[in-house]
């Protein structure tokens, strides 16, 4: 009921008898999208320090999206809306940085005023929409449903070039536009440009993230909810999840020395006996919430006894499924590291998105847990073949624990998760191989890797002999002691190193790694990158494995009928 019924409904004129009532709920509102003290002190802190070449840090970045996002409204609008005339139309309030338009459920329309006056002046002027026939409890968000403001011209106006796209292309489109290009290396980045998060696809994770903090912020007035992992450390795909994280430690007063004399804030946290039975006291809190108020959050679930507590639910008008956690800090430097990494050098990131779309293309990694290589996992196989390298690509964790300032110090529950933040103080790496050469030395590299007795370890930059018997082994960066790896079985392993081998044999192949026109028109040949997704790969290693294994099962046939013959 809640996202169908919370959802404001913008009217061309304001509802007299409503504004008294709305202007007390504004006051509730202004407070809790004002400017977060403790993101501020971040962003300057890390503005003095972490640029270098264009590069800024994950802090700077995170703080410059928050501010957009602060000053943004989303808003369900009619598939025929005149663009034109809601652009004229929502400038009434103030200037517009920038708009525009996806669909999810229907068509929206993200928009980034230039101050937060305009958002206050804009949530001025719509109503609440009364049911007569179902009970409402009104919570004003900036989520927003545009009416009866014009239709465009011709049907389906905004669903052409002006809808920012949401998810990736199909496989069958991916591999035809990569057989187009000239060389392996265009290959590569034309790969990563299709897959990678658009300029829009991001200010909407941030804008979702912000709606949310609104609703938390009745709780914890000073808090942020700020996206982690995929959305933000550079090697999200469009149509990932929204992880969350939820964040405390910006309220003002906590952590400073307690006065001899002066004011304290007098609070209590009830049957709480761990920092654990915290985390999930605040989640259920902030879960109930957002499942009976929160516009549009559908199908939550209260996730409190995992490893890591959260809430799951979907976001029905930005498409996004999402998860909101509340300590799990380690996982935020984690994703600032693959951030860092991604900023070092380029080749990172364009190798670690074309592993991944190879690796789903043949069901090495999935969406459904279980035995499979998570993306995770992948990602730091590709950062340890880079350290790898004759002449290193990047450097190893410990280097950049090496480097790091006083202000870079972070232990985190006894973990040492200390690395350098200042971009500057990193120094290139002279490697000069290219996208092609790098993509069939990583085959080459895993293919012939000995997981039956070692493991990875991005720390050290070099293989380690394995601490425990799983197949595969890939020690976490932080916590040292676990196997993010912990999860794949014998059988997924085999089927990683056959592909790495098909995959090494394909790209030495001149018929494979040369490009080969059509017969005309828009036929096109599969060659080079676009080879190795085609999925009939897969089957071809499939089939000589059951070739392998007919002699033995030819073995205990014959044993069968010798016994049968005996008795």
């Amino acid at each position: 009921m809640a996202s169908s019924l919370a959802v404001c409904m913008l009217h061309m004129r304001v509802r007299g008898g409503l504004v008294k009532w709305l202007q007390n709920a504004d006051t509730f509102l202004q407070r809790s999208i004002g400017t977060n003290v403790a993101a501020q002190a971040e962003a300057t802190r890390t503005d003095e320090t972490d640029e270098k070449d264009g590069c800024k840090s994950l802090y700077a970045v995170q703080a410059e999206r928050q501010e957009q996002a602060e000053r943004s409204v989303l808003i369900s609008c009619h598939s025929r809306t005149n663009d034109k005339k809601f652009l004229k139309y929502m400038s009434r309030h103030g200037n517009i940085n920038k708009y525009f338009f996806y669909e999810s459920y229907g068509v929206y329309a993200v928009v980034e005023f230039t101050n937060r006056e305009s958002v206050a002046s804009l949530l001025e002027a719509v109503a609440i929409p009364s049911i007569s026939h179902e009970s409402v409890v009104p919570f004003k968000s900036r989520l927003l449903s545009l009416r009866n403001l014009g239709s465009a011209e011709t049907p389906n106006q905004l669903s052409g070039k002006l809808c920012q796209p949401q998810t990736t292309i199909p496989i069958s489109e991916l591999i035809q536009r990569l057989s187009r290009e000239e060389t392996i290396d265009q290959q590569i980045t034309s790969l990563t440009e299709s897959y990678q998060l658009t300029e829009e696809n991001s200010r909407l994770r941030f804008l979702v993230c912000s709606l949310l903090k609104d609703i938390a912020a009745a709780y914890f007035p000073e808090c942020t909810i700020k996206p982690f992992g995929s959305s933000v450390n550079g090697f999200g795909k469009l149509g990932c999840d929204l992880d969350m994280f939820l964040d405390l430690d910006g309220i003002r007063g906590w952590n400073v020395k307690m006065p001899k004399s002066g004011l304290s804030l007098e609070y209590q946290m009830k049957r709480a006996n761990s920092e654990r039975a915290v985390t999930q006291s605040i989640l259920s809190v902030v879960g109930e919430c957002v499942d009976q108020f929160g516009p549009g959050c559908v199908g939550v679930q209260k996730i409190l006894n995992a490893r890591c507590p959260l809430v799951r639910f979907a976001h029905q008008p930005s498409g996004f499924q999402c998860d909101l956690t509340a300590n799990n800090r380690v996982a935020m430097k984690s994703t600032e590291l693959l951030y860092l990494y991604g900023e070092l050098d380029p080749r990172v990131r364009y190798l670690v998105f074309t592993v991944r779309c190879w690796a789903r293309a043949h069901g090495i990694t999935s969406s459904i847990p279980g035995a499979w290589i998570t993306n995770f996992s992948l990602t730091v196989m590709v950062l340890f073949f880079l350290q790898r390298r004759s002449s290193p690509v990047i450097p190893t964790l410990d280097h950049l624990r090496d480097l790091a300032g006083p202000t870079d110090k972070s232990v985190i529950e006894g973990n040492d998760c200390t690395f350098v933040s200042d971009f500057s103080k990193i120094q290139v790496q002279s490697n000069k191989e290219t996208l092609e050469q790098l993509l069939c030395e990583f085959f080459e590299f895993y293919a012939t890797f000995p997981f039956s007795r070692m493991s990875i370890n991005i720390r050290k930059g070099k293989e380690q002999n394995k601490p425990e018997m799983a197949p595969l082994h890939i020690q976490n960066p932080f916590e040292t002691s676990l196997n993010v790896s912990k999860n794949v079985n014998v059988t997924q392993l085999e089927r990683f190193v056959a592909l790495c081998q098909e995959s090494s044999w394909l790209l030495q192949q001149s018929d494979t790694n040369t490009p080969r026109g059509g017969s005309g028109g828009d036929t096109v040949t599969t060659w080079g990158l676009a080879t190795l997704l085609l999925p009939s790969q897969v089957a071809g290693i499939k089939g000589r494995k059951r070739k392998r294994r007919e002699p033995a099962s030819e073995r205990i046939k014959s044993l069968l009928e010798s016994l049968k013959n005996k008795s």
